[in-house]
């Protein structure tokens, strides 16, 4: 752990355990430390460093057989800060090891599948870290929200996404899953913050405003969604994310704990490091032709 930044080890702090209450979680919270915005910068520059190591074991120990990988599922109200996790957090990987998908409103052909058909082509391979920009937790949310889905439906769909994801652990896959908590107030300022300045018009939507009249049901829902599919072996961490420097920040640090769960290892080679010495060696001489 950080000590320099970090007062409390984060992804403790963070990981939802039993009694869980998401009204209990301050938004504008920031646990385990008392640095500020600089401090935050500071802190993921200085464990970029060992989260790419981590990356590099894991891909390295695949290349021999190994199958764990990590799956980083990002859910979120909008204007939350999913974009700012990716581009100040998951960049710093090597784009060799790791998969982002960012999931859209279902396509008719995926409408046509059972809700998991589009996640499952999207698991990460072995030695990889993938990222969910959104997943199929948006039918236990929105779908619930809005009643794009029948009651029994989305009960059914609860029960999926367990045998889900117990079947994707069995086959190596750590499932990280992370609410980004912001407050509708946080929600609105950033809403309006996109209205005054042009570049940033491409991203605002309008359909964004819809969906807050509905916040206490989305939150109701995020609860429902939280108490019925967190397990050991898919943890469901909150971060309050009112301010974007600790959001970030911490799930950085649950990143890298929950690659330390994992453990993995530099391989041993499946060749004899001496003699492969000597056979390099014995082409230093190599010329250009005459």
């Amino acid at each position: 752990m950080a000590q320099t930044f970090w007062t409390g080890e984060a992804a403790e702090l963070l990981r939802v355990g039993p009694g869980f209450r998401l009204q209990d979680v301050d938004p504008a919270a920031t646990p385990g430390t008392d640095g500020g915005k600089r401090d935050g910068a500071a802190e993921l520059a200085r464990s970029a460093q060992q989260l790419r190591g981590l990356q590099e074991k894991l891909f390295a120990q695949s290349r021999l057989g190994a199958r764990e990988r990590l799956l980083v599922v990002l859910q979120a109200m909008d204007a939350a800060g999913k974009g700012g996790i990716v581009n100040h957090v998951f960049s710093q990987l090597e784009p060799y090891g790791l998969a982002l998908t960012a999931f859209k409103p279902p396509t008719e052909e995926e409408r046509a599948h059972d809700f998991l058909w589009r996640i499952e082509s999207r698991v990460p391979g072995p030695g990889v870290i993938g990222l969910f920009d959104r997943s199929h937790y948006e039918d236990v949310l929105i779908q619930r929200v809005r009643g794009f889905a029948p009651s029994d439906e989305i009960e059914r769909r609860y029960g999926a996404i367990l045998d889900f994801e117990r079947r994707l652990a069995d086959d190596g896959v750590r499932i990280v899953k992370i609410m980004l908590h912001i407050s509708p107030q946080e929600q609105a300022e950033r809403l309006l913050a996109r209205l005054d300045d042009p570049e940033k018009h491409w991203k605002y939507n309008a359909g964004d405003v819809e969906e807050r009249v509905h916040w206490a049901s989305y939150m109701e829902a995020f609860q429902i969604a939280i108490e019925r599919t967190t397990a050991d072996h898919a943890p469901w961490f909150v971060v309050p994310a009112n301010a974007k420097w600790y959001a970030r920040a911490a799930v950085q640090r649950i990143v890298i704990s929950e690659l330390q769960r994992i453990d993995p290892r530099w391989p041993e080679p499946d060749f004899d490091v001496a003699a492969e010495r000597a056979r390099v060696a014995g082409t230093l001489e190599l010329r250009w032709p005459a």
